[in-house]
């Protein structure tokens, strides 16, 4: 696919020039040698010391400003601070919670979501979101393994674990968020009881938050990772690790414009962005890149109940929103609906994606569709507090297989199974390494050991990097195919399928082979009005791959890919629809 065309002069300096240049400036990005667990590394100076920092920080510059928005519920700043506020003062004195202490949070995306997550996090408790699609025994494996001392919860949450309670002696209250009728028991409690619904919060009175000495470096959240295997690890997050990751983005942001030749902008107080979300708060992509961001910047989030792109349009086109994304799917669900012409979407400035491989085609879609928007791909995983690099603007239509090169405080190398450096082009495990990174799986010394290594994090992704330090993820490695002795990366295949226009969405799996041990199989969703037969679709893949990596069997489907709430396609359910061969 050839790449599109380029401003005249671009880039005006490097990758190493740009990161240079912002590491060393007076702006918040700017940074410094620090030792953090033990391990040097570069830290940003200047950031926010807690999460409570950017809380306080956020009233006095936004309060009138909506914050959260759903359906006909609207959270000013300052209502929401009010509702922080109070939960925190529950939390402690109510229910005990101390500084360490697990505070679970499990629940749709509601605007009740983020007030103990907020909450928790301001008095030196450890907000641990949980999977709200996790079945009742999977919970209790959480709240479990955790040792939640509260946990707050929608209804449909309530219903699932209430069978499992007499196998929590930690669960001491539980909340229950927008519950319809009277809650029975002396550990269950009403949010709306405790701080009235989400509308009245602007009417309650300023206390300011509990007093707590919290620092960068304490203990701030437990993020379970989204493995389409085997049980949930908790991977556990300082404030700065947190914090680090929105400046990790902010710098790449700041990168596009210094290759540009601009001028970043100064802020202006009067301009407000707004998201939409349609990923989980209770990912790290939706709290630690869009929810604790967005505090940061004063910008509003709308979140929905279930991502829908018909019923999408109409919202980006009423709360003028400017940022959409979450993994590609997504971004092609809104570019291909038979709908999309009805609605004004000129306000889309940004579509960015991540969590999934991405076809190069999408970004040529995105620039056709919305000319005034900035498409972005990026990586990160749980256990680097979800961004370390992202790629944006002329970088990602250069480069439109990358996730971007690192900024400054982050860094990538690319091993092999001797753990030896590999140079570049080469193909071998990423490790990754920086202030953004998480320091432990709870209660796993094992799994800790294996992943977390002198500030580097194992990440289990095959990958390659480019001279100039752009990284291309080339598969799992858990996911990579071996047929008949020849490595087969899934991505590359998929990339191929992703190349033809009739192809939406795409994931190749191993088919078991009595001979061969392997072959490639494939399950594809077309885009709406759009055909191609299997054959087809096989010869298109045969023009770009050798003949042995062409799936030998490929089945089509009307309805999205199996995915899980992150984002990540659920790839033994698709192998379990192929019957072996040989």
């Amino acid at each position: 696919m050839a790449a599109a065309a380029l401003p005249e002069g671009w880039p005006v300096i490097s990758i190493a020039q740009a990161n240079a240049a912002i590491a060393a400036s007076d702006s918040p990005l700017k940074l410094g040698d620090a030792i953090v667990g033990g391990v040097p590394m570069k830290v940003y100076v200047d950031a926010p010391p807690t999460i409570r920092t950017i809380l306080e920080l956020a009233e006095p510059q936004f309060g009138a400003r909506d914050y959260l928005v759903y359906e006909d519920e609207r959270v000013t700043y300052a209502a929401f601070t009010r509702a922080v506020e109070h939960f925190a003062k529950i939390l402690r004195e109510q229910f005990g919670v101390e500084k360490g202490d697990r505070v679970a949070v499990i629940m749709r995306n509601f605007p009740q979501w983020p007030v103990p997550f907020f909450a928790a996090l301001s008095i030196g408790a450890i907000a641990t979101p949980m999977n709200s699609w996790w079945t009742g025994d999977e919970l209790e494996y959480g709240l479990k393994d955790s040792g939640a001392k509260i946990a707050i919860v929608d209804p449909q949450i309530l219903a699932r674990i209430n069978d499992h309670l007499g196998n929590l002696p930690d669960l001491q209250n539980i909340v229950v968020a927008r519950a319809s009728g009277d809650l029975s028991g002396d550990n269950l409690h009403s949010m709306e009881a405790l701080i009235g619904p989400a509308n009245s919060w602007a009417n309650l009175e300023a206390i300011g938050l509990p007093p707590v000495e919290l620092g960068p470096d304490d203990d701030a959240t437990i993020m379970y990772t989204s493995g389409t295997t085997g049980r949930p690890k908790g991977a556990l997050a300082t404030h700065r690790a947190i914090i680090s990751n929105m400046l990790n983005s902010l710098t790449c942001q700041m990168r596009m414009l210094l290759r540009r030749g601009e001028t970043p902008p100064e802020p202006d107080p009067d301009e407000q962005s707004a998201t939409l979300l349609a990923i989980p708060f209770f990912h790290a992509t939706g709290a630690f890149a869009v929810l604790i961001p967005s505090m940061l910047q004063g910008n509003k989030i709308v979140s929905v109940y279930k991502w829908d792109a018909g019923q999408a349009l109409p919202i980006i086109e009423r709360e003028e929103i400017n940022a959409v994304g979450g993994v590609p799917a997504i971004a092609w669900q809104l570019l291909e609906h038979p709908d999309r012409d009805q609605y004004d979407l000129s306000s889309i400035k940004v579509v960015s994606y991540g969590g999934a491989p991405s076809a190069p085609e999408l970004v040529s879609a995105i620039k056709k569709r919305f000319p005034e928007a900035a498409p972005g791909n990026g990586w990160g995983m749980t256990e680097t507090c979800a961004t370390s690099s992202v790629n944006l603007g002329e970088d990602y239509v250069n480069r439109p297989d990358s996730a971007g090169a690192p900024p400054g405080a982050v860094e990538f190398k690319i091993v092999d199974p001797d753990g030896n450096v590999l140079p570049a082009g080469e193909v071998g495990e990423l490790w990754c390494k920086g202030p953004m990174n998480c320091k432990a799986y709870w209660n796993k010394p094992e799994a800790t050991a294996e992943t977390f290594i002198d500030g580097w994090v194992v990440t289990g992704d095959l990958a390659r990097l480019d001279e100039e330090g752009f990284l291309y993820l080339v598969d799992r490695a858990k996911d990579m195919l071996l047929r008949g002795g020849e490595n087969i990366y899934c991505i590359e295949v998929e990339s191929a399928l992703y190349d033809h226009p009739a192809v939406m969405d795409a994931s190749v799996v191993g088919i078991p082979h009595k001979v061969l041990g392997q072959e490639v199989g494939a399950v594809v969703q077309l885009k709406p009005d759009m055909a191609v037969s299997e054959d087809e679709l096989r010869a298109h893949v045969r023009n770009q791959l050798a003949a042995f990596k062409v799936p030998v069997e490929i089945q089509f489907q009307d309805d999205p890919l199996p995915r899980n709430a992150n984002g990540k396609i659920l790839k033994p359910e698709l192998r379990d629809r192929f019957q072996a061969r040989g």
